[in-house]
């Protein structure tokens, strides 16, 4: 008995880490409000808003040829899943002064999937 309530115990708390998990796919569709200004992938260019190519992981304001703010410049951020989620929320909480004057993504699901999809694409635009 107490096997089977260890088990189904087990089964639920994965269900709900399932539940919670990022959803690239669907982060994807969620990236369309992102495209006015971005582009991602092996054939991306820099537009509005720089290039997203291997965007987790990278320091701010580091992509060639694209002209930053210099707030953008000398944040001093580096692009981990968190900055990006607090930055998706309200880029000019995170980093005032920042030419990005997208107001934010306030749906924490829609960021985290956002992430997971940028999460996916290497410095050259393949996905890993």
């Amino acid at each position: 008995m107490i096997r089977i309530g260890l088990l189904a115990t087990l089964l639920m708390v994965a269900s709900a880490m399932a539940a919670r998990a990022q959803d690239a796919a669907a982060g994807e569709k969620d990236f369309v409000v992102c495209r006015s200004c971005h582009q991602i992938g092996p054939t991306a260019k820099n537009a509005v808003g720089p290039v997203l190519n291997g965007v987790v992981g990278r320091k701010a304001g580091t992509i060639p040829g694209f002209s930053y703010s210099e707030a953008n410049r000398n944040s001093g951020l580096t692009w981990t899943p968190e900055e990006l989620d607090k930055y998706l929320t309200s880029p000019q909480t995170v980093v005032p002064r920042t030419k990005m004057i997208f107001p934010g993504i306030k749906d924490e699901t829609k960021r985290k999937n956002i992430i997971a999809f940028l999460e996916q694409y290497g410095p050259d635009g393949n996905r890993k």
